[in-house]
C-alpha cells in the first residue's frame, strides 16, 4: 500500500464517481500537538458506511502546510507524508515516503522502525490517519523553582566566585522527528494530543538541563545581568544537555528561548555592586 500524489483538479470527480473518503485536519492550533484525521463524504451520492478506522482503497488524503501525516495499521506506522498536497491512498502500490522539509533524518527514522504489512493487501481491522503538528510551538513558560548555581566571572573586578540565580521566561518547541514523537510519546489518540498532556514534564527537564546549560554559559565569562543577551548560545546549550532525551528518544527539539533579567540574593548584588564601584573609582576607564 501507498500513497499517490492527486491532481487537484481530479479529486472532486473522482470522489463524486466512487465511494470513497476525504480524509483532512483543520489548522492545528498552538495547544495541538496531534490530531486524528476527520473524514468526510465525497458528495450526497455515495458515501462509505464502514467502520470508521478503516481506509478505503482510493481515498484522499490532505496534508496542509505546517502539517505531517501518518497512516498506522494496528499501532504500526505504515506510511508517512510531510509534503503539502492531496494525496491518493493506493493499497496495490509500494510504500511511499513523502518527507517534505523535515529532512534525511525522517527516513532513517522510518526505516529504523519498520513498516508492517502483515494483512497480504486486505483491509487492516485498525486503520488511522493522524495529523502531527510541525510550526513551532510558542509561549512555554518556564522558571526556578529553587535557585541554580552560577560561577560568576568579572575579570574586571578580579571576581570569581559561585552564585545562586534565580531565572524565569518562555521558550518554544517544534516536533522534529513525528514517528519518534508518536512511537514514544502519544500512540494512539482518540481524537487530539494536547500540549497540556506533556508540558509539566517537559517544563521540570528543561529546568534540569537549565543548570549544566547556563555553566557553559558560565564559561563564557559572562556576567549574570548579561545572560538574556546570550539566549542563543543558552538556546544550543539546552539542546545539547536535552539531546538524548527529547529530540533522540521524543522527536523534540527546542527553538528558540527568552530570559527575563536573572536575578541574585539581595546581599550578593550589593557586594559585587561594592566591587565594582570600587574597582571603578580605581579606575575610570575601566567599562
Amino acid at each position: 500500500m501507498g500513497l499517490i500524489k492527486a491532481a487537484k483538479d481530479a479529486v472532486s470527480s473522482m470522489l463524486a464517481d466512487q465511494w470513497r473518503e476525504y480524509f483532512y485536519c483543520d489548522s492545528l492550533s498552538n495547544d495541538i500537538l496531534v490530531a486524528k484525521g476527520k473524514r468526510k463524504a465525497g458528495d450526497g451520492r455515495n458515501s462509505n458506511k464502514g467502520t470508521d478506522n478503516i481506509i478505503s482503497n482510493g481515498s484522499i488524503v490532505a496534508v496542509n502546510e505546517g502539517q505531517c501525516m501518518m497512516i498506522v495499521e494496528q499501532g504500526g506506522i505504515v506510511e508517512f507524508c510531510a509534503e503539502a498536497g492531496e494525496f491518493v491512498y493506493d493499497n496495490s502500490t509500494e510504500p511511499s515516503l513523502f518527507c517534505g522539509d523535515l529532512g534525511e533524518s525522517i527516513k532513517s527514522t522510518f526505516k529504523a522502525l519498520g513498516k508492517r504489512f502483515t494483512f497480504g493487501g486486505m483491509a487492516a481491522k485498525d486503520q488511522r490517519v493522524y495529523f502531527f503538528n510541525t510550526k513551532e510551538i510558542m509561549n512555554n513558560l518556564y522558571g526556578t523553582a529553587t535557585p541554580i548555581p552560577f560561577r560568576y566571572i568579572d575579570d574586571n573586578i578580579g571576581l570569581d566566585m559561585d552564585v545562586s540565580i534565580r531565572c524565569n521566561g518562555s521558550y518554544s518547541f517544534r516536533i522534529k522527528d513525528p514517528l519518534l514523537f508518536y512511537q514514544n510519546v502519544c500512540g494512539n489518540v482518540a481524537e487530539s494530543y494536547q500540549r497540556s498532556e506533556i508540558q509539566n514534564q517537559m517544563k521540570a527537564e528543561l529546568m534540569t538541563a537549565m543548570q549544566p546549560a547556563l555553566g557553559r554559559i558560565s564559561r563564557l565569562r559572562v556576567r549574570v545581568s548579561d545572560i538574556p543577551y546570550h539566549v542563543t548560545e543558552l538556546v544550543d546549550a539546552v539542546n545539547a544537555e536535552l539531546s538524548q532525551k527529547w529530540e533522540a528518544l521524543r522527536g523534540i527539539v527546542v527553538v528558540s528561548m527568552t530570559m527575563n533579567p536573572p536575578s541574585m540574593p539581595e546581599d550578593i548584588t550589593k557586594k559585587i555592586s561594592e566591587l565594582q564601584t570600587t574597582a571603578t573609582m580605581r579606575n575610570p576607564n575601566m567599562a
